[in-house]
């Protein structure tokens, strides 16, 4: 019988957009303690210096970073760019990225549609579909073939179930879903994998992005419960991405053990 084992990440180069925080920095960290090589974009570049300092001390082979706004075509291309002349050595070719992790996203705002505002929607499609896309389509020429390599994208529960306030994020979500199950048809045989990773309620700064800085807001989200945390989600990243190669985990929904579903949240009492 054939022995399955594990795909290392040892001195593989990783991309994770979003990295400057929440799931996208807990997954350098992850990443890191496996031996990886880390490409790590985001807006807050200062934000970045940091991970990537703690990455490199967690075990990173090397943790380079690099400003990357996935709502423009053009800082997409110029994050690319510069990915592949990190990965270009004096021996070999640069199709040597092994792991994409689409992490970059957000929701903005909380009104029904009837008071949402072209700002807070433009901004939340731009973040989590259309900078997925962006990203995914620039990079997918660094991915070799038959090598192991896989797409991870960071989805939502948000996207299997909609709700009031919701409209944006959820379609958003949504649409990540049909994104990475389309991506598994259009790579079949290439052997890069692709998955998605659906989290219900975790405590990041997602929740303070969402209600603009409104930290008592924030709080009340996750108040009374025991909701995932940024290391859980990062934790199962790397599973993912380092399954033998001929296995590729298409969706995981994972939610805190308090959560039944959207809306269906078990809190303990305050005191």
């Amino acid at each position: 019988m054939k022995i399955s084992r594990p795909f290392s990440l040892k001195n593989k180069w990783v991309l994770i957009t979003g990295a400057s925080s929440g799931f996208g920095a807990a997954a350098a960290q992850a990443f890191a303690a496996h031996g990886a090589k880390l490409l790590l974009g985001a807006r807050r570049v200062d934000r970045l210096k940091t991970v990537a300092a703690r990455a490199r001390k967690a075990g990173a082979s090397a943790a380079l970073i690099h400003e990357l706004d996935v709502s423009s075509t053009a800082s997409v291309e110029t994050f690319i760019a510069w990915a592949k002349k990190q990965l270009r050595t004096p021996h070999s070719a640069f199709r040597n990225l092994h792991v994409l992790v689409n992490n970059a996203g957000g929701a903005h705002g909380v009104d029904p549609v009837a008071t949402g505002t072209d700002a807070d929607w433009e901004t939340t499609i731009q973040s989590n579909l259309l900078g997925l896309l962006r990203v995914t389509r620039a990079a997918l020429p660094l991915l070799p073939p038959d090598a192991g390599a896989s797409i991870i994208n960071i989805g939502s529960v948000a996207g299997r179930t909609a709700y009031a306030g919701g409209s944006a994020y959820c379609a958003a979500k949504a649409g990540e879903l049909a994104i990475t199950r389309a991506l598994r048809h259009e790579l079949l045989g290439t052997g890069i994998r692709v998955g998605t990773i659906d989290p219900g309620l975790a405590e990041t700064e997602f929740a303070t992005v969402r209600f603009k800085g409104d930290q008592k807001k924030a709080d009340e989200v996750y108040a009374g419960m025991n909701p995932l945390t940024a290391a859980d989600i990062a934790e199962t990243i790397v599973w993912v991405a380092s399954r033998p190669p001929h296995v590729n985990i298409d969706e995981i929904l994972i939610k805190p053990t308090d959560q039944a579903d959207v809306g269906k949240v078990f809190r303990r009492m305050q005191k």
